[in-house]
């Protein structure tokens, strides 16, 4: 992994909470990522995660923006979420004033987010010669707008990651020739999953498994989709009282163990390690999480010749949405904005298995190199007036 470029360290002044704001790199003075929450949560995955968020700007075709994240450890359940949320926010406000956009991510809503940013005059993080452009501004307008228009019943934010990495799963499937009606585990039903789910079952697929904080539930047949979506709570979890009669429900730590096809990690970082790669049961896996396999456990995985997309070129629809709304590469509707998601992430998806099987190698291996960030650009000032210049 290269270096960050910036690294900083916040600490709580009322709870034992810990944060970190990393900065991978600047594109134009521009850089983006989102903001996690989660009491495992340390300094070394928020570098990881910036440094993907880097990768996956490329993968989006964006000129204008490096990778960052930020991450706070702590429990993103507990009753002064909000509030630690908000005091990391504001001692990060100076980066976030002149062009470090952060975003949501595990653990914190994006709506919480912004709500901070207008509590200082701040709508969405810019540069100062964004700020000045009126193109911007008005595409700033309009994802504002689209915020709060809704795709299947869904809140069109809260679907875009996961509809991008359905499209990168069939992709990827249809390129293997795989059969019909192929079987699917996913770990993780927060937004990413469970919309990610959705647009599997309406693709064809039969989503056999899902395991989140505190279950697995399985169905031979398929799982209800829209019945799951429609009673979990804001946390991603599944309500067993809604659950048909015929569904099994088992610890979630065997989801690993349900025989499937595509394997969709949605959650958290390394679920796939050492201890558990080789009971990968899938030909396909495909990250809809960041990170979600340790450097051991991959070496597993390319191992057994089991096919991977990665996280940055599976799950990059919300960046895709935002970049391409606010530099007005599509027209501002719900619709425009998924296909706009779609063939990206299918080009994208093709690219990195076509190019996988020409130079027979791990998928992974080549799409760290196709897509590698190639600009590190510094922070945007103003020149130094003459009288300053003068006077030095």
């Amino acid at each position: 992994m290269s270096k960050p470029y910036l690294v900083v360290e916040w600490n709580d002044t009322e709870t034992d909470a810990q944060g970190w704001l990393v900065v991978h790199n600047f594109v134009k003075g521009y850089t983006g990522g989102g903001t996690r929450m989660h009491p495992s949560v340390t300094k070394e995955e928020v570098e990881r995660l910036a440094e993907a968020m880097a990768y996956k700007y490329v993968a989006c075709e964006c000129g204008t923006t490096g990778g960052c994240k930020a991450g706070i450890a702590y429990d993103y359940k507990a009753p002064d979420a909000y509030a630690v949320l908000r005091r990391f926010l504001i001692a990060m406000m100076p980066y976030i004033d002149i062009g470090v956009s952060l975003g949501s991510d595990l653990g914190t809503k994006y709506e919480d987010v912004l709500k901070v940013f207008n509590e200082f005059g701040i709508d969405i993080p810019l540069t100062k010669s964004m700020k000045q452009n009126p193109a911007v501004l008005q595409g700033i307008k309009d994802f504002d707008e689209l915020l709060s228009t809704r795709i299947d019943g869904l809140l069109l934010n809260d679907v875009v990651t996961g509809y991008g990495v359905a499209f990168s799963a069939d992709e990827a499937w249809k390129f293997k020739s795989g059969k019909e009606g192929a079987k699917v585990v996913i770990q993780g039903f927060g937004c990413v999953g469970a919309s990610c789910a959705l647009k599997m079952s309406q693709l064809g697929y039969k989503v056999v498994g899902i395991s989140d904080a505190n279950l697995l539930v399985t169905c031979e047949e398929g799982l209800d989709i829209q019945k799951l979506i429609d009673h979990k709570n804001v946390y991603g979890e599944m309500d067993p009282a809604y659950f048909e009669p015929h569904y099994k429900v088992r610890p979630n730590t065997e989801w690993l163990d349900v025989d499937c096809d595509i394997l969709i990690p949605s959650a958290l970082e390394d679920v796939i390690n050492v201890s558990n790669a080789e009971s990968v049961k899938a030909s396909l896996i495909v990250e809809a999480a960041n990170i979600p396999i340790s450097a051991e456990g991959d070496a597993i995985i390319k191992r057994r010749g089991i096919d991977i997309v990665n996280d940055f070129v599976a799950n990059l629809g919300a960046i895709r949405f935002y970049d391409a709304v606010i530099f007005g590469l599509v027209e501002p509707n719900p619709q425009a904005v998924i296909d706009d998601i779609e063939k990206l992430c299918r080009k994208n998806t093709n690219r990195l298995f076509t190019e996988a099987k020409n130079q027979t190698r791990y998928q992974r291996e080549v799409a760290y190199e196709i897509f590698k960030p190639t600009i590190s650009d510094l922070l945007e000032y103003e020149e130094p007036s003459e009288a300053v210049t003068a006077q030095q």
